[in-house]
C-alpha cells in the first residue's frame, strides 16, 4: 500500500506504512536481513522524493552495509543500493561521491547480468546524466579520470559532424 501512495505522490499516507513494514521486518527478521534493508531503501526513497535528503542518506547507507555484509560486494543488490545512494548524490550535486557509486554498481551489473542487461543500461544512462549535469553546472574537475567517465566527457563536449 504505501507504494502505491508514494507512486501517487500521496507522501503523508505512504510514510508510516513504510515505517511499518520496516519495524516489522527488523523485528521478524532482524536489523541485517536483506529485506530489511530493501524497507530500508523503500522510505529512503520516499524521503528522497520529498527533497528530504538528511533522512534518507542514513537509511540508504545502512541498507547498503547490509547489502555488502549479507550479500557480498558483487551482489546485483548492492549494485541497487550502491545506485539509490548515488541518485541521492547527484540530487545534492555531490558529482564525485556519486560517480564512484555509480561506477561501482555498473561494474558490479556488467559482470554479474551482462552488459546487455536494462540494469546495466541504465546505470550507462544515469552516468551520463550525471556527467551531463556536473558538465553544465561547471564541475566537470569534480569528476574522475576513471576511462569511461572521460570517454562520455568527449562524447558530450565534442560537436557532431555536419
Amino acid at each position: 500500500m504505501a507504494f502505491l501512495y508514494d507512486s501517487q505522490g500521496k507522501y503523508d499516507p505512504a510514510e508510516p506504512l513504510y515505517q511499518r513494514a520496516l519495524e516489522i521486518r527488523e523485528r521478524q527478521l532482524g536489523a541485517d536481513h536483506p529485506d530489511t534493508a530493501t524497507s530500508l531503501n523503500n522510505l529512503a526513497n520516499l524521503y528522497r522524493s520529498q527533497g528530504k535528503y538528511d533522512r534518507a542518506e542514513p537509511l540508504y547507507q545502512r541498507a547498503l552495509g547490509i547489502h555488502e555484509r549479507q550479500l557480498g560486494a558483487n551482489h546485483p543488490n548492492t549494485a541497487t543500493s550502491l545506485n539509490n545512494l548515488a541518485v541521492l548524490y547527484c540530487y545534492q550535486a555531490r558529482w564525485g561521491e556519486a560517480e564512484r557509486l555509480l561506477m561501482r554498481a555498473l561494474l558490479i551489473w556488467a559482470q554479474v547480468l551482462g552488459e546487455a542487461h536494462p540494469n546495466t543500461q541504465g546505470s550507462i544512462q544515469s552516468l551520463f546524466s550525471l556527467i551531463g549535469a556536473a558538465l553544465n553546472q561547471g564541475r566537470a574537475a569534480d569528476l574522475s579520470d576513471h576511462p569511461l567517465t572521460q570517454a562520455i566527457l568527449q562524447q558530450l563536449t565534442t560537436p557532431p559532424d555536419p
